[in-house]
């Protein structure tokens, strides 16, 4: 079936783009600092929607291979914790930083990607 509108991401990019071109040419003061962090958020659910999917699936692999059996992303998340906090996995154990380094980078993809133009 086709689809009747545009996706959620080609949506808030219109939506961005007339705040960013229209509106904020007219505003000053609180509204305009107001609008940008407006457009701010709408990019952040923007990026979030685009790259979820992914970054899920990839963190799912990631958890996986460290535990050694699959599941689904947030109970083989947790159980990960546990097995750390238990001392059964060693914070020293280098999946599991690699894991952690990545799983870091893709949330600031999402939330802040401007961080890794430092």
């Amino acid at each position: 079936m086709p689809r009747s509108m545009p996706d959620a991401p080609t949506l808030l990019k219109a939506a961005m783009k007339y705040l960013e071109d229209e509106l904020m040419p007219t505003l000053s003061g609180y509204h305009r600092f107001k609008t940008r962090v407006t457009i701010n958020a709408i990019a952040i659910v923007k990026r979030e929607a685009e790259m979820i999917a992914a970054q899920t699936a990839a963190e799912g692999a990631r958890l996986a291979a460290i535990l050694g059996h699959g599941g689904d992303t947030e109970t083989l998340s947790a159980e990960l914790a546990e097995k750390i906090r238990a001392g059964a996995i060693s914070v020293d154990d280098p999946a599991l930083r690699a894991h952690v380094r990545q799983s870091l980078a893709e949330a600031l993809a999402i939330n802040n990607p401007k961080w890794f133009d430092r």
